[in-house]
């Protein structure tokens, strides 16, 4: 990352101020220990065998391929406007090790005072049978704590680093990147609880089934909500749905996340409602295949079309905003840019913005790929730029983001000889 690329990043935001940078810094190094101490004395303590430590090796390497798909997809809708590989790293890291270590603490109170409840109400327990204080903490403390801990990493961001937080796109890839990265490292998690507990790994509960629907049927589709809500609000310019956006999708992602961790409770209630026994006795839980083989895939599909019909509305909600985040993405870019001159963009180039559709990225050719796309983001970053400075009233001509974005396309065009006639667009 260039002193130009830092700039733009960190343009209008506190961290830009050496004091705010430095307590920010600060923060996050007593955060990162507290969430490093919590997750490795976790670990530690379920890790009694070399065996173990094959468990978990094994646990994070599938994890780890399964995220990188949910990165994938997320780099895919951020085409237009790519955000920096830094800040990728930064809400992927956030997810894994902050949120997951600050959350697991206060999970285990919650779910610790729940369960010394019910163990002084006997018929309770009896009630719910096996593992019957999990069953009610479990809808309470996750969705509750979980969805705070990350939530704060996507708000952190809107706030600190305005210039890179644009519409709701942006805002459900920074959301659904916390959750993918909290879901690496729970997935490898709850694998190695689990095989402390009863000797085996179950791989396609907690592999399968927590990267089913290439990750987009779990936290990366909670927080993702909260993110896509909080883009909202930077994007709208009704005053009153610029505050309650925010408010609207952390309660529905909370909502989604408690609608998935109620199922447990919902089971053995609809058990007891129909007159069926509630096993008192904890029972191993399935799915012993191994991530790579048939039975393996054949679960990770059953439970990506079941996930389907849980969240639906859910996804639809993401899907229709994402693609409404699209259309206007490229009402935006064809507007601003449509006064715009050479070495900005050549007439040519324009007509490819005007082509622009919803699967179908412009390139220029003539360039080398690298050059062509850093011409595309260029224009785009310069387009959103000149957008938000006519919401806020602020002179376009007189801005320094503006006018750093028009000088790095003068100078990408001077620096690479085009291969064909300058202009050209497909």
């Amino acid at each position: 990352m260039t002193s130009t690329d830092i700039s733009r990043i960190l343009y209008g935001s506190p961290l830009a101020k050496p004091k705010p940078a430095k307590f920010a810094i600060a923060v996050l190094l007593v955060l990162v220990l507290i969430s490093s101490y919590t997750l490795f004395t976790s670990l530690q303590s379920k890790i009694t065998s070399p065996d173990g430590m094959r468990v978990m090796a094994i646990a994070f390497f599938w994890s780890a391929l399964f995220s990188s798909g949910t990165v994938a997809i997320l780099w895919f809708l951020d085409r237009r406007e790519h955000e920096s590989r830094w800040l990728y790293a930064i809400a992927f890291l956030w997810g894994t090790f902050i949120a997951t270590g600050i959350a697991l603490p206060f999970n285990q109170i919650i779910i610790s005072t729940i369960a010394d409840w019910v163990n002084a109400h006997p018929t309770v327990k009896d009630y719910l049978g096996a593992n019957a204080g999990f069953k009610i903490a479990a809808p309470i403390a996750g969705p509750l704590v979980e969805e705070i801990t990350k939530g704060a990493g996507v708000l952190l961001l809107f706030l600190l680093l305005r210039s890179e937080f644009d519409n709701a796109r942006d805002g459900f890839i920074y959301g659904a990147l916390i959750g993918a990265g909290f879901n690496f490292l729970e997935s490898v998690h709850y694998v190695v609880s689990e095989y402390a507990k009863w000797g085996y790994a179950p791989w396609l509960i907690h592999i399968g089934a927590r990267h089913a629907l290439f990750g987009f049927a779990g936290h990366a589709l909670y927080t993702g909500i909260f993110g896509l809500f909080l883009g909202l609000s930077r994007q709208t310019t009704r005053k009153w749905w610029r505050y309650t956006a925010p408010v609207v999708g952390w309660l529905l992602g909370f909502s989604a996340h408690f609608s998935q961790n109620i199922s447990m409770l919902l089971v053995v209630m609809a058990q007891r409602s129909s007159g069926a026994a509630v096993s008192a006795v904890e029972t191993p839980p399935l799915g012993l295949n191994m991530p790579g083989g048939l039975p393996f895939v054949l679960g990770w599909l059953a439970f990506s079309g079941s996930y389907v019909q849980k969240f639906l509305p859910f996804l639809l909600l993401v899907g229709f905003i994402l693609w409404r985040s699209g259309v206007w993405e490229r009402r935006v870019i064809r507007d601003e840019l449509a006064n715009e001159v050479e070495p900005v963009i050549t007439p040519a180039e324009y007509e490819g913005v005007k082509r622009d559709r919803i699967l179908r990225t412009r390139r220029i050719p003539g360039y080398n790929r690298r050059t062509a796309a850093a011409l595309v983001r260029a224009q785009d970053e310069l387009a959103f730029r000149k957008w938000r400075l006519k919401q806020q009233g602020q002179d376009i001509e007189t801005d320094v983001l503006v006018a750093s974005w028009r000088d790095q396309l003068m100078r990408l065009r001077e620096s690479v000889e085009p291969t064909v006639a300058l202009g050209g667009t497909v």
